[in-house]
């Protein structure tokens, strides 16, 4: 499914199997989960992506062909994000920060991407999933995990979470904070009764709209929404010392806001991308915690029927696409 021009719908193209480089494979997609990150390509609110373009960076998948001095194994199920190759030399890189690269690739954006039924990676940014059966269950974990999973840690070990926006990332994190003993406490659009519930099925300690204060003040809050205008809603619900972390690649303009929302040594911090050891620490630990993502499926052909229905709110947790 590739998008040609912004704005416009994905059109299925039948094309030659990629043949992968060195030090890169080619995998056979099994699942390749629906990110609001492709909304955003699609609907070009992330300028200048390669055209044209496969998008889907939330892949799992069988490796099918090697390049020359690629690894993992013929056979070998792996996972493969957004982050598809760093430089390995400019001072982010340099500096364990590689999440940060000055020259980096991103699958779905400036490389093919999973919404096919093969897609080439860099072998050394994509994942070995021993243990992880279900192709379709594991797909979201491959970006709502991983980027969930850094904002987390971003977020400080505060035992009240608060979580705005409901949807793939947050219905994963939720899991892990239940796991990890804090409290969650989830903010959804105004009326979003199904959204609601599910966050208290995953062990919300409270759900409501972003529009309201939760019964507590929280340690921090993750917004995974694409809202401005949530920071100093969350700045609001945070206590003296609290930390806002925004967890999206974009986001409508932030209002403004009077100062007394940031002071008393609260912060607002942002999430770029991901690190390889991000990776392997989350996918280390969603075993442990046994996490279980909510999916709808489509098959590949009904990829733009995805991309609408994530638009619209129409579903819970996260869609994946099946070749």
């Amino acid at each position: 499914m590739v998008l040609h021009t912004v704005g416009k719908p994905l059109v299925l193209e039948e094309r030659p199997d990629p043949l992968p480089g060195p030090q890169e494979i080619r995998v056979r997609v099994e699942a390749c989960a629906v990110c609001r990150t492709d909304l955003h390509v699609v609907d070009g609110d992330l300028p200048d992506p390669k055209l044209p373009i496969i998008p889907g960076h939330e892949v799992v998948g069988v490796v099918d062909a090697l390049g020359s001095g690629a690894a993992p194994a013929l056979g070998t199920r792996v996972g493969i994000p957004w982050l598809g190759h760093t430089c390995g030399q400019c001072s982010y890189c340099a500096s364990d920060r590689e999440n940060l690269c000055d020259y980096p690739i991103f699958t779905g954006y400036t490389r093919d991407g999973g919404f096919a039924t093969h897609v080439v990676a860099d072998s050394a940014f994509a994942f070995p999933l021993a243990g992880f059966e279900d192709a379709i269950s594991t797909a979201p974990l491959m970006c709502a995990g991983l980027i969930g999973w850094r904002s987390l840690r971003l977020s400080g070990d505060g035992r009240r979470i608060g979580l705005y926006g409901f949807g793939a990332a947050a219905h994963i994190l939720a899991q892990i904070c239940r796991w990890q003993g804090r409290e969650v406490y989830a903010f959804t659009r105004s009326g979003d009764q199904e959204a609601q519930q599910l966050a208290l099925s995953l062990g919300a300690r409270w759900a409501g709209s972003s529009e309201q204060m939760p019964p507590h003040l929280l340690d921090a809050a993750i917004i995974f929404a694409p809202v401005g205008a949530l920071v100093p809603q969350a700045l609001r619900a945070v206590c003296k010392g609290g930390r806002v972390v925004c967890g999206g690649i974009h986001m409508s303009d932030i209002p403004r806001f009077p100062y007394q929302l940031l002071w008393e040594e609260r912060q607002l911090v942002s999430v770029a991308n991901l690190t390889r050891g991000d990776a392997t620490e989350f996918l280390a630990l969603a075993p442990k915690v046994g996490v279980k993502t909510t999916t709808t499926v489509y098959s590949l052909a009904r990829a733009n029927e995805a991309l609408a229905d994530l638009r619209a709110g129409r579903f819970q947790g996260a869609a994946v696409l099946i070749p």
